[in-house]
């Protein structure tokens, strides 16, 4: 039987408090790596994202930056909007051909 390994999650609390350790304390990335038992990778890889997208960073599980989310959120209204305006251009094609 193949043995899957579980990946670990880590909250934003824990995620903040890790780059602040190598940041405002200066230490070492592979010091915190090996104290708080986190690949060094993923220190790496929090510390960019948190000077890349700020307070936005590590939303969570499953959640969007609010960026991104907004741009979700428009893109589908842009689609909504564009099935809107299809439908009534098929309409007065049809009412310019039939109405009379």
């Amino acid at each position: 039987m193949e043995r899957v390994k579980k990946r670990n999650q880590y909250d934003k609390a824990f995620k903040l408090e890790a780059v602040r350790l190598i940041v405002e304390e200066g230490r070492s990335v592979a010091s915190v790596a090996r104290d708080l038992g986190v690949n060094a990778n993923s220190l790496h890889h929090w510390k960019k994202r948190l000077s890349a997208d700020g307070t936005d960073a590590f939303p969570g599980h499953g959640r969007l930056k609010p960026a991104d989310e907004e741009f979700r959120r428009l893109k589908r209204e842009l689609q909504i909007v564009t099935q809107e305006r299809d439908i009534l251009k098929k309409a007065i094609a049809f009412f310019a051909k039939h109405g009379k």
